[in-house]
Order: C-alpha cells, then sequence, then structure tokens
C-alpha cells in the first residue's frame, strides 16, 4: 500500500528544516595582508597585496602567503613571486659583491699592483654579475681606477724625466762646443735645472705606489740619473779650471780642446791644430809655395755645389730624417773634398755646423730606434707570458704579431739596424706564430667540414623542389624556403674561393625551388591589383555600397592566406587596396558630421532649455531647478505644437457635435468626454498626449450613435475608462470591430498592407501604443539635455539630502528640548511621516517625560536594519524571540511612527539621540 504520513497536509508548519547560515570565517593571513584573502574580487585582492608589500614584510611571511595566494590567485601571487626573486637576486648579487669586494681589498692591500690584475677584476666582476654600480664595488672600482692612473702617471713622468735627462746632456756637450764664456754663464742655470731633475727623480722612486710601476721603468731612471751625473760632474770641473786659466797664464788648460784653444789664442800662442799643421808642413816642404790663381768661374760652381748639398743637409736635419740625413752629409763631404779649396771661410764654418747638427741627430736618431726595438722585443716576448685567461687567439695574435714587424720596419727605417735585437724580436715572434698556425689548422678543417655541410645542403634543397614541385601549400613552402635560407646563413665561415664555388650552385638549387612560389605570387600580384581597381571603383561611387565592400575585402583575405608575400610589399598593397574604401568612409562620416552639425530649430529650443537647466543648477533653488527640468522635458516632447494641434483638434469636435446633436443624443457626452480627456492630457504632461495629435484630412464618414461605451472589467480597473486601443484579447479581435469577427467594420486600409499597424499595442493587447517622439536630436543637443538633467538629479538629490539632515537635526532638538513648536512640518519630514504621526510626535512632546524607550528603540533599529550597541544586543535578541510568538501583531516596520512616538515621550540623553538619529536617517528616505 501508500505509505501515510503523520503530519497532516493542511499543516501549518512548514516541513522543510531551515538551512543553517553560513558563517565565513576569517583567513588566518587576513590580518598579515591587510584582508587580501577575503577580497571580493581580484582586483580589489591584487591592490590590498601591493599595499602589504609596500610595507616591506619579512621573506619568512612573504613565503607564507605566496603558498597560500598561488592557488588561489595567481594573479595577485604574481606580485608577491616578482618580490620573493627579488629577495633572491639580491642575496645572490650580494654574495657575489661580498666575493669581488674581497678580492679588490686584497689588490689594494697588496704593495705592489697590478695594471693588468686590476683591468681584469673589473671584466672578469662584470662577467660574473656583480653590481659594479653599487657599493662597496662601485667605490672598490673607484679606488682601483685611481690607482691604476697613479701608476700610469708615474711611468709617463719616468718617461719624461729620460727624456730631460738627455736634453740636459745634449745641452751640455753643445756648450762644450762653445766659447768657455758662454758655458760659464750658463753654469748656474745648468746647475739648478739639474738639481731639479734629481729631486723630481727622487720623488718619483720616493712615491708609494713606485713599487707597482713595471720592472723595466727604474732601470731607464737609473740609467738616466747615471748618464747625467757623469756629463755634469766632467763639466763643472772643466768650466772652472778654464776660468782659473784665464786668471792666471800658468795654470793648465781646461781638457776640453776648443777651451784649450781659445785660452792659447789669447795667451799668444799657436793652437795645437795649427801648431800641428806648422810641424808637418815644415817637415814636409822645406819652403811654401804659393798658391796658383783660380779662375772665377770654377770659384763659383764650387760655391753653387756646396751650397746645394749644404741646403739638402740642413732640410733633412730639420725634418728629423736620421738615414736621409747621413746620406746628405756623406754628399757634402765628397763635394767638399772635390772643391773644399775653392770656397771661402764663412761658407767653410757653415758647413761646418751643418755636419756636427747632422751628426747629433744621427745619434739621437740611434739611440730612439734602439729604444723603440726594445719596446717591440718586450712586447713580442709578452704574447706567451700573460696573465691565465687573458691568452690572445688565433686572429688577435696574427693581427699583433703583422703590427708589431710593421713597427720594426718603420723603426729600421729611423735608423741603423741592431743585429741582435733583431733576432731576439724573430725569436719571440716566431714562438708566438705557433698560436697562429694551430688556429689556421682549425680554421681549415673547420672550412672543410662547413663546405661539406653546404654541398649536402644544396642536395637537399634539389631533392625538396623535386618532391614539392606539384604542391599548393604556399605557405608551406614559402616557410620551408626561409628555413633553407637560415640554414645556409647559418652554415658556417669558409674561404672566399670556396664560398665563390659554392654560391652559383646554392642560387641555382634555391631558384629552382622557388620557382612555382614565385608564379603563384605574380597570379596573386595580378589578382590584387585587380581588387585594388575594384576598390576604387567602389570608393569611387557616389554611394558607398558595404556589402559589396565586405566581400571584397573577404576575397581580399583570403588571397592574402592563400599566397604568401614579402611583408613590405604585402603591406604596399594593403594600403593601396585600403585607401579609396577609407576615402569613401571618411567622405560618408564627414557627410555625417556635417549633417549632425546643424542645428535644427527643435536642437536649439533644447539647447536653451538645457542651459536654462543648467543656471537653474547654479543657483541651488529647488523649485527653478523643477521649473528648469518641466521646461526641458517640455521642449523634449514638443509639447507647444502638440497643445496646438490638440485645441484644432477640439475645435473640429465640438462643430462636428453641435451638427449631429440631434441625431445622435450620446454623441455631444462622447466628445465632451474625449475633449476634456486631451485637456487633461496636455495639462499633465502625458506621453500619450506629448505628440501632436492627427488631423483627419478628409471629413469622416458618419458614425454610429453610441448606445454604451463598455468600460475596462478587468480586476482593478475603473469601469469608465475607456478600453485602450490595441489588439483584443483574442489574435483575430480588431481594435474597429467585434470580438471573434475578423472582418467586421474593417475599414479600408490607408497606408497600404501594414498601414493600420502603426497603432496597434505590441504582442498582447493591454499595451499601449508606442509613442511618438518626433524627430531625432542632434548629438550636441542630446548630449547637452542628457548632462543638464543629470546635473538637476544630482542637485535634486543634494538638496534633498540637506533638507532631510536639517529636518532630523531639528526634531532631535525638539526632543531635547520639548518643545512642540521646533518639530519640522510633514513637507520636510518626508512623504513617510503622515500628518498622524507628527500630530502623535507633537503629543508626546507636549506632554511631561514618562515611561522608558529601550524597547521602542530596539524596535526601531529592527525596523531601519540598523545595528544595535553591544550593551544592548541581548535586550534585541530577546525582543525578536517575543516578536515570533505574536503572530497577529504588527511588525516593526509598520509601527516605527508610534515606536519613534513613544521615544519622543521619554527623557532625551546623547546614546539614546544617537541611536535615534542613526534609525531615522534610514527610515525617513523610505
Amino acid at each position: 500500500m501508500f505509505p501515510f504520513f503523520s503530519r497532516s497536509k493542511m499543516s501549518d508548519a512548514p516541513e522543510v528544516n531551515p538551512a543553517p547560515a553560513k558563517t565565513h570565517e576569517p583567513h588566518p593571513l587576513d590580518a598579515l595582508t591587510g584582508g587580501a584573502f577575503s577580497a571580493a574580487t581580484s582586483g580589489e585582492r591584487a591592490s590590498r597585496i601591493r599595499d602589504w608589500l609596500a610595507t616591506q614584510p619579512a621573506p619568512e611571511q612573504l613565503q607564507e602567503v605566496f603558498k597560500e595566494l598561488s592557488g588561489r590567485d595567481k594573479g595577485a601571487a604574481r606580485a608577491v613571486r616578482e618580490r620573493l626573486d627579488e629577495i633572491r637576486r639580491a642575496k645572490g648579487q650580494e654574495a657575489i659583491a661580498a666575493e669581488w669586494a674581497d678580492k679588490a681589498q686584497a689588490l689594494l692591500a697588496a704593495p705592489k699592483l697590478n695594471i693588468a690584475d686590476a683591468l681584469a677584476w673589473q671584466r672578469d666582476a662584470a662577467k660574473a654579475g656583480a653590481p659594479l654600480s653599487r657599493e662597496p664595488l662601485s667605490l672598490l672600482k673607484v679606488q682601483l681606477a685611481d690607482r691604476v692612473k697613479v701608476i700610469e702617471d708615474l711611468q709617463h713622468r719616468v718617461q719624461v724625466q729620460r727624456e730631460a735627462a738627455v736634453l740636459l746632456a745634449q745641452r751640455i756637450e753643445v756648450l762644450s762646443t762653445k766659447p768657455w764664456r758662454d758655458a760659464h754663464a750658463a753654469l748656474e742655470l745648468l746647475r739648478a735645472d739639474v738639481a731639479r731633475w734629481q729631486e723630481q727623480a727622487q720623488e718619483l722612486t720616493g712615491d708609494a705606489s713606485w713599487a707597482s710601476v713595471e720592472a723595466r721603468f727604474p732601470p731607464l731612471l737609473d740609467a738616466s740619473r747615471t748618464q747625467l751625473l757623469v756629463v755634469w760632474e766632467a763639466f763643472q770641473p772643466a768650466v772652472a779650471q778654464a776660468a782659473a786659466a784665464a786668471e792666471d797664464v800658468s795654470a793648465p788648460l781646461p781638457p776640453v780642446p776648443v777651451w784649450a784653444d781659445e785660452l792659447r789664442a789669447a795667451r799668444g800662442l799657436p793652437t795645437e791644430a795649427a801648431a800641428a799643421a806648422a810641424a808637418s808642413a815644415a817637415a814636409s816642404k822645406p819652403a811654401r809655395v804659393a798658391k796658383p790663381k783660380v779662375a772665377p768661374e770654377v770659384i763659383e760652381k764650387a760655391h753653387q755645389l756646396v751650397r746645394d748639398a749644404l741646403a739638402t743637409l740642413e732640410k733633412e736635419t730639420a725634418e728629423g730624417h736620421g738615414k736621409a740625413s747621413a746620406g746628405a752629409a756623406a754628399a757634402l763631404r765628397a763635394v767638399l773634398k772635390v772643391h773644399g779649396k775653392h770656397i771661402d771661410n764663412a761658407l767653410e764654418q757653415q758647413v761646418h755646423s751643418a755636419l756636427v747638427a747632422a751628426g747629433e741627430l744621427e745619434g739621437w736618431q740611434r739611440w730612439s730606434a734602439d729604444q723603440v726595438r726594445e719596446d717591440l722585443v718586450a712586447k713580442a716576448e709578452a704574447l706567451l707570458n700573460r696573465p691565465e685567461g687573458q691568452a690572445l687567439g688565433g686572429r688577435k695574435m696574427q693581427e699583433t704579431l703583422r703590427n708589431l714587424r710593421d713597427q720594426w720596419k718603420q723603426a729600421d727605417q729611423g735608423g741603423a739596424p741592431n743585429h741582435a735585437l733583431w733576432k731576439k724580436f724573430d725569436e719571440a715572434c716566431n714562438a708566438a706564430h705557433k698560436v697562429v698556425e694551430a688556429w689556421l689548422e682549425k680554421i681549415r678543417s673547420e672550412a672543410a667540414e662547413h663546405k661539406a655541410q653546404r654541398l649536402a645542403l644544396i642536395e637537399e634543397v634539389k631533392a625538396w623542389a623535386q618532391e614539392h614541385a606539384a604542391s599548393g601549400d604556399w605557405k608551406a613552402i614559402n616557410r620551408a624556403l626561409y628555413q633553407f635560407g637560415d640554414r645556409w646563413r647559418e652554415g658556417g665561415h669558409v674561404g672566399e674561393k670556396i664560398f665563390a664555388e659554392l654560391q652559383p650552385l646554392w642560387k641555382q638549387a634555391i631558384a629552382l625551388a622557388a620557382a612555382p612560389l614565385e608564379s603563384a605570387q605574380k597570379e596573386s600580384l595580378a589578382r590584387r591589383h585587380a581588387m585594388i581597381d575594384e576598390a576604387t571603383a567602389l570608393g569611387a561611387a557616389p554611394s558607398l555600397r558595404i556589402d559589396a565592400v565586405k566581400a571584397l575585402q573577404q576575397r581580399w583575405q583570403a588571397e592574402a592566406q592563400t599566397v604568401p608575400l614579402d611583408r613590405k610589399h604585402e603591406q604596399k598593397l594593403w594600403d593601396a587596396f585600403r585607401k579609396p574604401i577609407d576615402e569613401a568612409f571618411n567622405r560618408k562620416s564627414v557627410d555625417r558630421d556635417r549633417a549632425v552639425t546643424e542645428l535644427s530649430a527643435r536642437d536649439r529650443v533644447v539647447l536653451e532649455a538645457s542651459k536654462a537647466l543648467e543656471a537653474a543648477n547654479a543657483t541651488g533653488d529647488a523649485q527653478q531647478i523643477r521649473a528648469a527640468m518641466q521646461a526641458l522635458e517640455a521642449a523634449l516632447r514638443g509639447q507647444a505644437q502638440a497643445a496646438e494641434a490638440v485645441a484644432t483638434a477640439n475645435k473640429d469636435a465640438q462643430s462636428h457635435a453641435e451638427v449631429q446633436v440631434n441625431a445622435a443624443p450620446a454623441a455631444p457626452l462622447a466628445t465632451e468626454v474625449g475633449a476634456d480627456a486631451s485637456v487633461e492630457a496636455v495639462e499633465g504632461g502625458d506621453a500619450t498626449a506629448a505628440a501632436p495629435a492627427p488631423v483627419p484630412a478628409t471629413p469622416k464618414p458618419a458614425a454610429r450613435p453610441v448606445v454604451a461605451v463598455r468600460g475596462d472589467d478587468r480586476p482593478g480597473m475603473k469601469k469608465d475608462a475607456p478600453v485602450a486601443t490595441g489588439r483584443g484579447a483574442r489574435p483575430g479581435d480588431r481594435r474597429d470591430g467585434r470580438p471573434g469577427d475578423r472582418d467586421g467594420a474593417r475599414g479600408p486600409r490607408t497606408d497600404g498592407r501594414m498601414g493600420d499597424r502603426a497603432d496597434r499595442g505590441g504582442r498582447f493587447g493591454d499595451r499601449p501604443a508606442f509613442e511618438d517622439r518626433g524627430p531625432r536630436l542632434g548629438d550636441t543637443a542630446f548630449r547637452a539635455q542628457r548632462e543638464a538633467m543629470e546635473h538637476a538629479q544630482l542637485a535634486l538629490k543634494k538638496l534633498a539630502a540637506q533638507a532631510h539632515g536639517e529636518a532630523l537635526t531639528q526634531l532631535l532638538t525638539a526632543w531635547e528640548k520639548r518643545d512642540a513648536a521646533l518639530v519640522p512640518g510633514t513637507q520636510d519630514l518626508g512623504s513617510g511621516v503622515t500628518a498622524s504621526v507628527r500630530s502623535a510626535w507633537t503629543q508626546a512632546l507636549s506632554a511631561a517625560p514618562k515611561g522608558d524607550a529601550a524597547e521602542a528603540l530596539l524596535r526601531l533599529e529592527m525596523a531601519a536594519e540598523a545595528p544595535t550597541p553591544a550593551e544592548h544586543i541581548a535586550a534585541r535578541r530577546m525582543l525578536q524571540l517575543q516578536l515570533l510568538t505574536r503572530r497577529n501583531d504588527p511588525a516593526p516596520t509598520q509601527t516605527w511612527g508610534q515606536d519613534v512616538a513613544r521615544v519622543l515621550a521619554s527623557n532625551s540623553d546623547a546614546a539614546n539621540a544617537r541611536r535615534l538619529q542613526n534609525v531615522l536617517k534610514t527610515l525617513l528616505r523610505k
């Protein structure tokens, strides 16, 4: 049988047990992250996470939050992960920075700093990823750079001191060839210069960084000091001895030949050279033979030849050409051997000075060339003795050796060759060239391998071309050709000769493979140019056909997806294709904008009404704002034209009713009712009356007398109200026929087949007819009226809220002072407070305070759904339980006016006033 239930079907109690309310427990990390886990949206959660990250939380907290958040919201967890990555990178960089900082400090603390080690530190630290732009590495980098700069400056100063010592020695040697009085005059100046040179050399050796100077510079400085001191120590006694011999004829002559001859001439004695010549002449020839006279032409020729050779020597000496000056000096000596006896003493003195200068230049050039050769030998030997990790590669070694040999050739051109240095230099270069030979061997093997790979690639392209000759997948073919090209470019280095052999083979194979694609591209170009011409014709047409444009664009897209072209060429074709269509659309937009910008009469009226409403909004007067809003609505609906049309229709209806008053007694009544309805509609601003009433162009047919008017008999509708025009209850009913009669009283159609459906209702018969909104507003007028209406509504809301707050303040003041006269009016309190409720409030304030307001305040808080203070929560729960047992008692939302009266009847205090104010803020708005 069927089961029976113990509970009756008519029982009042519900069968379903109420589901317990869900309690949302806060996440344990909400307090840490500022409520990120309880955020409603992902954007809010990400914002709270960013705010929390701005507080610089600990890494442990970041890890915990990321672990919990990564499973909930990966977008919000991304910021936490990035912060963790930054911390991890920072720790790694700190370790690297500490390591390289220790190395830099070790270099700085060392008594001897190698410049190569300092430069290698900066390079290796950058390669290791150390943060050189941060402290302490940035400071250490600057300190190392300063230290290296100081060492390089010391080395440069050593070279300068070396050149200065050479120049001082040359000055002393030149003074030894001049009169001794000139040397004696320049003695003090030379003594000061030599002392200053020694002081500067002592400063160099006493510098703290002198130990870090390269090993070749200290010996150079010591050799220059020794050479200078030897010359200076010999020059000083010679000058003193010459001065003493000049004062005392019995004093010995100085060891300098020029000075000794000068002193002999001063004493009246023959010079040493003259005495030797006289002795030799006396020994060879007992009697002097007079010189024969020489022809002037011979003397002139001798002078000319000597002057030419002298000019050549002086030019080469001035330009510093060592070898050329030596050759010119030899040529001058050869000329002197032949024509020296025919020149005068002045020219002979010039020749002697030029030969002395050429000899000095030749010696200087020889010494300078040797110094350059020594530097080149040191560089060549250092090629294989570089620090670990800084060895030169094959190509770099080859270029360096070539440059060193070129520099050696230049040094040989400036002075005499030095075979000992050349032997050392050549041995060092040959030892370093072994690296180049190994590199060249490696290059040859790699070139052979690369050649084989390229030949295999060419054969692969040929096989691929035969396999895909009939394929129609042009995109795949184009992609494969690009891949072949990339593989050819990345095929490795080969020699120029091998590449010249392989390049024609590659071009031939790739041209064979690309031939089908190129033919397809030519056909595609022809089709695209034809579509461009079609687009130009469509754009030039007076009326733009959207369907044709869409079809043409689809054809273009299909063509572009089928046959690929070069990207730049395809973009140019696409620009040419879209240009005429874009111009046509731009012309259409310009025409539309021009039509929109031209304001109609109705747009001007709406703009003026909008400006008036904005001015009313600025005043802050609610009545002016409402009046301006009504004026704007009237302008929008065109009420002036509607009123005029309704008045005209009323006059026609009255005249027609007077003519047929005898034939149809009920017609005037109907006409009067219709006229009154029209007038009420105009005054009330109804939507149906807002549109202009249609005036019949032709006289109406004689209407049948109205026997009875059937009202709307639906529940809740007025009986005397006429039935709304529209479709009947059944699909076959017409508005002008009997119910159920499809053909009864159907008049002729006026506007074609669908002419009589313009004023029907919607799908159901009880829907009103569509409102005639009039012509469309322009964009300017529409935006102006919309913004004005929005500003007016905001202003009214603000004024209403302000008035509401003032009324509430006045009510609380009246309660505090127990003065019923201070209670605001019904209009100020709002629609929720009726006159009877306000009267109850005034009576409560007029009487003496009595009663307790605790229960009334609880009911008010329940009605307003406002929170209750913590100390009254238990009482509120108890009252709610009591109200559940009172089934027929009205709810607190229905009796809140009486509850307010009970509160006002009690004594006023600050806590109750605050509670009353909170609930009335909500209740007075309802």
